[in-house]
Formats: structure tokens, C-alpha cells, sequence
């Protein structure tokens, strides 16, 4: 295989994952403040 190709595709790859990573951490909440959420319910995690 080409070296040049390799490490473009390592290159892309490594820079894909970052980017992957970047997501909200934590569970997910409900928007807005505890003392206004009329409805509480739980969110679905997909």
C-alpha cells in the first residue's frame, strides 16, 4: 500500500474519532429549569 495513502487514511481516521467525541457529556436531561419542567418524564437515550 502507498505510505502517503496510509497515513492519509490514519490521518482521517484520528481526526474522524475527535471529532466523534465531541458530543454533550453526561446523561440527558430535560431543557429548562427543575422548578418549571410541568411534565417529568424520561428521555429516551438513542
Amino acid at each position: 500500500m502507498n505510505p502517503v495513502l496510509l497515513r492519509a487514511s490514519l490521518l482521517l481516521m484520528a481526526a474522524a474519532l475527535l471529532l466523534a467525541a465531541c458530543g454533550r457529556p453526561g446523561p440527558i436531561r430535560p431543557p429548562g429549569p427543575p422548578e418549571e419542567i410541568t411534565f417529568p418524564r424520561s428521555y429516551p437515550s438513542r
